[in-house]
This record gives structure tokens, C-alpha cells and sequence, in this order.
């Protein structure tokens, strides 16, 4: 094998790991940001239901009314969240797609990986959470059996993890 070859080999496989390194930060990012909408989200739904029981004291007649409105505001910040979260992960999508090789099977990786992102981002941007919630619902009546033995492993593996973390 030339020095040349190996050359290109080696400058191929730095180059691809640049590239796993540029898309794992791009992920990571995407993450952290969909981590602080939800927590802002959670915030601002904390907030919504704190002033929702203040007007429950305040009137008792208006509980109703203010109920409704709350709901609708913390559904709508939840979709917007949700769609700001799609719109972060095609962020994602683009910057793997700079960052990665343009050419070869590392450029056709690449080129992959970001579709794949793109389109998860797209979904998520697209169907908001109330779309993602029937898909789910949809889910889960095409496949009843599965979706309990989901749901029973997933309660034990949170049981677990927070019985360990009471222990500590």
C-alpha cells in the first residue's frame, strides 16, 4: 500500500471521526435545548396552575372559565415548545450536513444521518404534541399487549431508579 493511500485513509478516518465528534456536539446541543424548552414549559404550566388557584379562590364562578383558559394557554405553549423543539433538531440536521464529508461512503453517511435528523425534526415540528399524542393513542390501540408490557417495564425501570436515588 503507497504512503499516498494511507495518506487518504488516515486523513478519511480523521475526517469521520471529526465528523461523529461534530454530530454527537450537534445532538448533545439539541438535547440541552430540548431539555430547557421542556423546563421552561414545565415552568410556565407551574405558573398557569398557580394562578389558576388563585382565581378559584378569588371567584368561584369564574373557575370554570379560568380552567379552560389555562388548559388552552399551557396546550398552546406546549405545542409552540414542541415546535421549537422540531425546529432545533433540523438546526441540528443542517449543521451535521456542514460539518460532515461531502463525497464518498463518509459524505453518503452523512448525508443519511442528517435526512434521518431532518425528518425526525420535521415530524416533531409538524405534528406538534397533540399530533404525536394521537399517533401514540393511535399506537397504542392498533397494539394493546405491547403497550402494557411497555408501560409496566417502563414503571419498574422509574420505580428503581427512584427507590436508588432514595437510598443515596
Amino acid at each position: 500500500m503507497s504512503t499516498t493511500i494511507k495518506r487518504d485513509m488516515n486523513q478519511a478516518k480523521d475526517a469521520a471521526s471529526q465528523a461523529v465528534d461534530k454530530t454527537r456536539d450537534a445532538a448533545g446541543q439539541a438535547a440541552d435545548q430540548a431539555k430547557d424548552l421542556a423546563s421552561q414549559a414545565m415552568d410556565k404550566g407551574r405558573e398557569v396552575a398557580g394562578q389558576v388557584a388563585d382565581k378559584a379562590k378569588e371567584a368561584a364562578g369564574n373557575v370554570g372559565h379560568a380552567v379552560r383558559d389555562a388548559a388552552s394557554y399551557t396546550g398552546h405553549k406546549a405545542e409552540d415548545a414542541t415546535s421549537a423543539v422540531g425546529s432545533g433538531i433540523q438546526n441540528v440536521a443542517s449543521k451535521v450536513r456542514e460539518a460532515g464529508p461531502h463525497e464518498g461512503m463518509l459524505g453518503s453517511a452523512t448525508r443519511n444521518v442528517a435526512d434521518a435528523i431532518d425528518e425526525t425534526g420535521k415530524y416533531i415540528h409538524d405534528k406538534n404534541l397533540s399530533g404525536m399524542v394521537d399517533d401514540v393513542t393511535g399506537l397504542i390501540k392498533r397494539n394493546p399487549l405491547p403497550a402494557v408490557l411497555i408501560g409496566l417495564g417502563v414503571g419498574f425501570l422509574i420505580g428503581r431508579a427512584l427507590s436508588s436515588s432514595n437510598r443515596s
